[in-house]
């Protein structure tokens, strides 16, 4: 009997192969050719599962998105059962940032694909991320869950604070990228700024909301 072929089984190949070379060379500059060769399988073949080049980023950028969150949870994991608002921010936040290969292979992935869906139409027209707000609500809802337990500054803007900390996080892992900085300042400056927003604070007698 012919060997049943597993089709969710050959997209991932492919989308490892896609990650792999796009990894090495940069995602602007790899063709459904180079994946194909990456994977050792036929054009025709990549071109059956996925019928144009920005069909098949899009795969890609899913499968490495999966990838990603696999990786929060597994420092979830580690933190125990129960790791709190700020040990779950600080492990989204902290798997963003390109410290291994990994990682770095996600920062380098994901920036490029929002960054060429600027001027390509093609990649435009995919859907980048199915909820682009999903990381902000998450953080603005534990950093409030936070406060509401009094393990954070009450007066801080919860929504504000998660904007500011994903955009911090991706600035850094840029900056990681092109060698401006370490992973360990990066690491360092992240925390110290959850360090300010888990930081309890009263209002003084006098109402100016200074440190009790």
């Amino acid at each position: 009997m012919p060997k049943r072929v597993d089709h969710e089984e050959r997209r991932t190949q492919i989308a490892e192969a896609l990650i792999r070379v796009a990894g090495r060379r940069g995602l602007h500059a790899v063709g459904m050719r180079d994946v194909a060769a990456e994977a050792g399988v036929s054009l025709r073949l990549v071109q059956y599962y996925f019928q144009t080049k920005e069909k098949l980023l899009f795969y890609g950028l899913q499968h490495l998105t999966d990838r990603f969150t696999a990786r929060v949870g597994a420092r979830l994991a580690a933190a125990g059962p129960d790791p709190g608002p700020r040990a779950t921010i600080e492990a989204l936040l902290l798997a963003s940032l390109p410290t291994d290969e990994e990682s770095r292979t996600f920062h380098l992935l994901y920036s490029s694909y929002s960054i060429l869906s600027v001027t390509d139409e093609a990649l435009a027209a995919q859907p980048f991320i199915d909820n682009p707000d999903a990381a902000e609500n998450a953080l603005t809802g534990l950093i409030g869950r936070a406060q509401e337990s009094g393990l954070a500054d009450p007066e801080a803007d919860a929504r504000k604070e998660a904007i500011s900390l994903l955009a911090m996080a991706a600035t850094m892992g840029t900056s990681i990228l092109v060698g401006q900085r370490g992973p360990e300042s990066a690491v360092e400056v992240l925390r110290h700024h959850l360090d300010r927003i888990f930081t309890t604070r009263t209002r003084s007698p006098e109402g100016d909301g200074a440190p009790s």
